[in-house]
């Protein structure tokens, strides 16, 4: 019995241990995020979120296609730039099957260099070549479940 109370106990630690380093890890992570400017003044589009790090960039916002003032264009640009005022990075999102007073979500994540700030624009046609985006961030749902994938694996 005091064998079943000691692996219980390394169970306890080990698992102790995941959940305090996956926190450490994620708080790190989101505290090495800084915000990023934005150089338009599109009423349609509203983003909460605009942030980046050395390396990665995230997006989110919402594209909105209000009535009093319509998107007639297919595509949103989002053009991001470095400190040096140059393009480092395009990305287009599809808005040409967008109804009046319809709201999209948007989100973008991707791998560049010395974001220093974007512009959203609205275009017909893509002109340039579009980013290469990156897995969006897990859920907390996808996270126990691979968690408990993982810890099956192990045991």
């Amino acid at each position: 019995m005091s064998r079943m109370k000691t692996f219980l106990i390394y169970l306890l630690i080990l698992v102790g241990f995941f959940v305090l380093s996956d926190f450490l890890i994620n708080v790190s992570l989101n505290a090495s995020y800084t915000t990023i400017g934005r150089k338009d003044n599109l009423s349609q589009v509203v983003m909460y979120q605009a942030e980046a790090t050395k390396v990665n960039v995230r997006l989110k916002g919402t594209i909105k296609n209000t009535s009093d003032n319509p998107i007639n264009k297919k595509y949103a640009r989002f053009d991001i730039y470095s400190n040096r005022d140059n393009i480092i990075g395009t990305k287009y999102v599809d808005i040409s099957d967008m109804k009046e007073n319809e709201e999209r979500e948007i989100k973008i994540y991707a791998k560049l260099e010395d974001a220093s700030y974007y512009e959203v624009s609205f275009t017909d046609e893509k002109t340039v070549q579009e980013l290469e985006i990156l897995p969006t961030d897990m859920t907390r749902g996808e996270i126990i479940v691979a968690t408990v994938f993982t810890m099956l694996i192990l045991w």
